[in-house]
């Protein structure tokens, strides 16, 4: 679906082709169109599908057919991350970055040792010798495995603003650009070096998405500065949650678009989407009317079954 305004700047979509979208998913979608929109922002859809072992097409055409239902339009081609291997090699060939053979447990152990920072990488391979990677990397060989990239960070936090939460600073640490794994299985890129080159790429100076990726902000930003790319204006807005607040998923029953289609009307669907956002629209042109980003909802919102 292609939409005719032409504007400075772009908004975006970007599902991971895993399965359907639920309602969460669908809502946040729903206000990436409606930032992008109402600021006189183009709106783009990516298929984020770099995890091989979770993508499928399948899924990636029915979530298209989904958003295209709701009455959602974008602009131009939609962008799959499975045909952008080549830029992703070639903004790794920019970035200071080294290998790094550490395992899961790896990581694990040397995170528990005194000042480590819980969560970040602690570096076990960051100032190793040649000698010491030689040997490592001769031992990943001859399991058939080949070591991870990391980024060889320059800052420890990164400062991002949000429209709807103010100045955010992040811990950055020297995260994976591309990971390690199986040699005959090739290598999948990291989400924080694709997303960032990708939105460079279509012209993306606003993300809008889920709370949840606040603290991934601060990376990315960071990684977009090292690349020489504009910063992005970040609007994280608040997740559905289930009856018991946890975030909603699939496990809590008919959530996806194509459950509740089939029993209920495509407008009563809409309309529980409308009233997540505190309006009584009927349709996407409706809603559009008069909105604001910064009226969107602070709170959570809580799914219950209609």
């Amino acid at each position: 679906m292609a939409h005719s305004a032409l504007a400075p700047g772009a908004g975006r979509y970007a599902p991971s082709p895993s399965g359907d979208l639920h309602f969460g998913n669908l809502r946040t979608a729903l206000l990436a169109w409606l930032c992008a929109r109402s600021t006189g922002r183009q709106f783009h859809v990516r298929v984020e599908d770099i995890d091989t072992q979770r993508s499928t097409a399948a899924a990636a055409k029915r979530q298209l057919e989904d958003l295209a239902n709701l009455g959602l339009d974008w602009d131009g081609e939609v962008v799959h991350q499975h045909d952008r291997y080549a830029a992703y090699e070639q903004a790794l060939a920019r970035l200071p970055v080294y290998e790094c053979y550490c395992s899961r447990k790896d990581i694990q152990e040397a995170a528990r040792a005194p000042h480590a920072i819980p969560g970040q990488y602690p570096g076990a391979c960051r100032n190793l010798d040649e000698v010491a990677r030689a040997r490592k990397r001769a031992e990943l060989a001859a399991q058939g495995r080949v070591p991870a990239l990391r980024l060889r960070a320059e800052v420890s936090s990164f400062s991002i603003h949000d429209l709807l939460r103010g100045e955010y600073t992040g811990e950055v640490d020297d995260f994976i650009l591309r990971r390690g794994g199986n040699a005959d299985q090739g290598q999948d890129w990291a989400y924080n070096l694709a997303v960032v080159v990708d939105d460079a790429f279509q012209g993306v100076d606003q993300v809008v998405r889920g709370v949840d990726l606040l603290s991934s902000a601060p990376r990315q930003a960071y990684l977009a500065q090292v690349l020489g790319y504009p910063v992005p204006e970040y609007i994280h807005v608040p997740l559905v949650l289930n009856a018991a607040g946890k975030r909603l998923s699939k496990r809590d029953g008919a959530v996806t678009l194509r459950q509740l289609l089939k029993t209920h009307t495509l407008g009563e669907v809409f309309a529980q989407l409308a009233a997540s956002l505190g309006s009584e629209a009927k349709n996407t042109a409706e809603l559009l009317k008069g909105f604001d980003v910064l009226d969107i909802p602070r709170e959570p919102y809580v799914w219950r079954p209609q």
